[in-house]
């Protein structure tokens, strides 16, 4: 079968989208988006609460590129564990970049508006240093390139990307897309996503470059309070009609057919986001006062705090950098091991740190019972 070629001159698609089909969609996903963001506004510190959701976000999206590092490996590997296989720690390494080229991104956004400048540079962060390192970080390719099976020619691709001679000037008009006034926000996300896995602008990293856009420009663009919204559960547990969705863009000129897989995934994981962020503020609700009650301690909530950001964390920077007296650290840790508040992902020994968990909020990140 020919591959599916990239869809010039048919884009922005306003005329090829079919309202009558998306409207009804829009109203559920924008009120779900709403319940979530009221909830990630109204929780006191959301950076240092939902950490763990962030973290998620990041495996899920290089998972469907293909990496197997859990959330858990991520983590032990931050905490000090040691890794052996060569493959997982470069797994962990890309996934390491998503939250670092993120955090980039958002940082840039708070002067800039988004734009082509702020997709390089968190391009350039996302491949540096990991397996992508040899492939133009930060700028766009200058030869073809083209998705299909491992080893594929560009003759038996299943789709090939606008031409690298066309690119910047595509480029440029995605950037404009982002800025125009459109009928509606989510379906201009959509759009947006869609084109940037189309044009593929990179030699690699696109695919998690083009979904971290999605929050950055959701929270440009005033729909949530903080880009922290995390659609890649949704992609990762859709894949295969995640890429038809996209294939179907070019090959059929389906954008409707797009942006009503978008729309729903939209709606689905606000809602999915909106549970794991309530059962976080529940739990870290219940914690100050169970955490308090247990140690005794002025500390206990500062203490917590510190957990929650980092729930796999070695006892050794507990004590050293918690910014609690060593006396009073080492002993919350005792106590909140001996309550079963904190597991043991790795006794420590010798020199050796032990490796501690808090298998309750890595287990609402997860969504499952898995700590």
């Amino acid at each position: 079968m020919a591959p599916v070629h990239y869809h010039e001159g048919r884009f922005p698609p306003e005329a090829r989208l079919d309202w009558r089909i998306l409207v009804p969609l829009i109203g559920p996903a924008v009120a779900a988006l709403a319940r979530y963001d009221g909830v990630l506004a109204a929780i006191p510190n959301p950076d240092l609460l939902l950490s763990p959701l962030t973290a998620q976000e990041a495996v899920l999206s290089s998972r469907i590129e293909g990496t197997q590092a859990t959330i858990g490996e991520v983590l032990e590997f931050e905490a000090g564990q040691k890794v052996d296989s060569p493959e997982l720690r470069d797994d962990i390494e890309e996934i390491r970049n998503y939250r670092a080229a993120m955090g980039e991104a958002e940082k840039m956004l708070k002067t800039l508006p988004l734009s082509e400048r702020i997709v390089r540079e968190a391009h350039r962060v996302l491949l540096s240093g990991v397996r992508g390192r040899n492939k133009s970080p930060g700028e766009y390719r200058r030869i073809p390139n083209w998705i299909g099976p491992p080893g594929c020619s560009i003759d038996t691709a299943t789709f090939v990307p606008i031409g690298a001679e066309k690119l910047d000037a595509a480029m440029s008009a995605w950037e404009r897309y982002i800025h125009q006034e459109t009928p509606d926000l989510l379906v201009q996300a959509a759009v947006l996503h869609a084109e940037f896995e189309a044009l593929h602008p990179f030699l690699d990293g696109n695919g998690r470059l083009g979904r971290m856009l999605v929050p950055l420009f959701l929270w440009q663009r005033g729909l949530i309070s903080r880009p922290m919204f995390y659609i890649s559960a949704y992609f990762e547990a859709h894949r295969d009609d995640y890429y038809d969705g996209l294939l179907a863009v070019s090959r059929d000129e389906d954008w409707t057919g797009w942006c009503r897989f978008f729309l729903e995934g939209v709606r689905v994981q606000a809602e999915d986001n909106l549970a794991k962020a309530r059962a976080i503020l529940d739990l870290y609700e219940s914690m100050k006062i169970r955490v308090a009650e247990l140690t005794r301690s002025h500390y206990a909530v500062h203490a917590l705090d510190w957990i929650f950001e980092r729930p796999i964390f070695s006892s050794i920077d507990f004590v050293g950098k918690a910014g609690i007296p060593e006396p009073t650290a080492r002993r919350v840790l005792r106590v909140l091991r001996q309550s079963e508040i904190l597991s043991v992902v790795r006794a420590g020994g010798g020199r050796r740190s032990a490796i501690l968990s808090f298998p309750a909020l890595l287990n609402i990140a997860e969504g499952k019972k898995l700590f």
